[in-house]
């Protein structure tokens, strides 16, 4: 029997290589595809339009459909993204859902936001996301990751760690990191908290217990997805002692999460 595909989409200032540490838990029951996000490692040369969402996502659907693994079950896959690689990953499985609903195995989202509800708070995320993009184009790439990874999100990093990931993230092409996090600023995404109901597969989202901000909203989210129409409802999996970054601090417990929910959608399809 084949493989079931499995697409990881990594969050900003990110590239394929983050995956390292959940491949090999994975691979002996998917086959996983890592595709870049635009501006990204090798696809530094894809500037998005502005708003860009949209456009990201369906340059990762185009990129799917030119690369299918062998052995894999052609055309259908299951989506995770982690934090940006999940909001562009709500964005395709809208795509999908209006296109070709059958593809979508499951969605699986990792310290992402469905977006912001307000005109105002929209206002306030276009705005910030423009002063970081200009610190990005004018600014040492080590004093901007620095500067990055002391928000609130990143709270639970090492000295240790926030300088192991500048050292890895400092090769990265600013400008089209700048583009990037403009294209694709919350302040410009649709609001697809109505989504996971307006979806025929399962929607299960991750979070680390000690990112305060976004069990916060996990828990918002599926009590408003609790109100809405449909059957389909949003999965919460709290990672114990991991923080924003779920699959960096607990790749072990992100894997058994994984295998254990999607395993049981191919017994339930008989896939």
């Amino acid at each position: 029997m084949s493989k079931p595909l499995l697409v990881l989409l990594h969050g900003f200032l990110g590239d394929r290589h983050d995956w390292q540490p959940l491949l090999h838990l994975l691979e002996p029951h998917f086959h996983c595809l890592c595709p870049e996000l635009p501006g990204h490692g090798l696809n530094v040369d894809q500037p998005l339009p502005t708003p860009g969402l949209e456009a990201a996502a369906a340059r990762i659907l185009a990129q799917l459909d030119s690369i299918t693994p062998h052995g894999a079950q052609p055309g259908r896959f299951h989506l995770y993204g982690y934090s940006l690689g999940g909001r562009i990953a709500l964005h395709l499985a809208k795509q999908l859902a209006l296109s070709a609903p059958e593809r979508l195995l499951s969605l699986t989202l990792e310290s992402s936001h469905p977006g912001l509800a307000s005109a105002s708070e929209r206002q306030e995320r276009i705005a910030s996301d423009a002063v970081w993009a200009e610190r990005l184009r004018h600014e040492p790439m080590t004093d901007f990751l620095d500067a990055w990874y002391r928000q609130p999100p990143f709270a639970e990093l090492s000295e240790q760690a926030r300088s192991a990931l500048i050292e890895k993230r400092a090769g990265q092409n600013p400008a089209a990191l700048a583009n990037c996090l403009q294209a694709c600023s919350l302040g410009l995404q649709q609001d697809l908290s109505a989504l996971p109901g307006q979806l025929p597969c399962p929607v299960h989202y991750l979070y680390g217990e000690r990112d305060s901000k976004f069990a916060a909203l996990a828990q918002a989210w599926r009590a408003q997805a609790e109100q809405q129409p449909g059957t389909n409802k949003l999965h919460l999996h709290p990672i114990v002692a991991a923080g924003h970054n779920c699959h960096l601090a607990r790749p072990e417990a992100v894997a058994e999460v994984l295998i254990q929910q999607l395993q049981q959608i191919h017994l339930q399809k008989g896939l």
